[in-house]
């Protein structure tokens, strides 16, 4: 996933930066309501989720889920609130937070309601993603090929999650760096290049290629073993 954080608590913030970012994600770290508002400007589109704390220097971070609801984007939203009525829960709902955390919180449990609202927003039920004898659980973070476990990094991984989820879309390098870097990280599209070339070879057994589409960028789809990827 592509994210966002807004979180002015630097223990905190630095905390869930790191966390996310051993596990592959890309993170963007915004510690106050115009340094989001940046970001949000910057790269709207490549965002999958925003997590958004409500009390930060400079603004409020309701006013920010209020402006990312006009923008129509469908960006999903999930609050970290240190508010524990109803009401108060209740009104972020209203304003069209997809979900909320309250308060000390479980990272455990973050990382699954950040996952549920991700699949959520795109018409998935379930973690389970299979195209062919190819299978992702991003709960678990598990990959199987032919019924046998697969050893990915956590940026395999994620590159994987990008392009299993929409088997046949052409996805350009820039779409890809969109997903897996954030806008402060030091890379270059070669870094795409050689990912898709580390993942071809550990799912090649799959019956699922990675396809390079001439001009256009790469996509999943099944094929048959020993198929051109080309």
């Amino acid at each position: 996933m592509r994210l966002l954080l807004v979180e002015d608590n630097e223990d905190l913030g630095d905390a869930l930066e790191r966390h996310f970012r051993s596990g592959g994600h890309a993170v963007d770290w915004a510690p106050s309501a115009p340094e989001a508002e940046d970001f949000l400007r910057a790269d709207t589109q490549g965002y999958d989720l925003v997590i958004l704390d409500i009390m930060l220097p400079g603004g409020d971070g309701r006013e920010i889920l209020q402006r990312i609801r006009s923008s129509e984007s469908g960006l999903p939203v999930l609050v970290l609130t240190a508010r524990s009525q109803i009401t108060d829960r209740v009104n972020l709902l209203d304003l069209g937070a997809d979900d909320y955390m309250t308060k000390p919180f479980d990272v455990a449990e973050l990382d699954a309601r950040c996952r549920a609202v991700v699949r959520r927003r795109h018409g998935q039920a379930q973690s389970l993603i299979q195209v062919g004898a190819l299978e992702l659980d991003a709960a678990s973070s598990r990959v199987m090929a032919q019924g046998r476990p697969l050893d990915l990094r956590s940026r395999e991984l994620r590159l994987l999650e990008v392009l299993i989820a929409q088997p046949g879309q052409v996805f350009s390098k820039s779409q890809l760096m969109d997903k897996l870097f954030g806008l402060t990280d030091d890379a270059s599209e070669n870094a795409i290049e050689v990912y898709i070339g580390r993942l071809r070879r550990k799912i090649q057994d799959s019956g699922v290629i990675i396809e390079t589409v001439r001009g256009l960028g790469y996509r999943l789809r099944e094929g048959q073993l020993g198929e051109s990827r080309e």
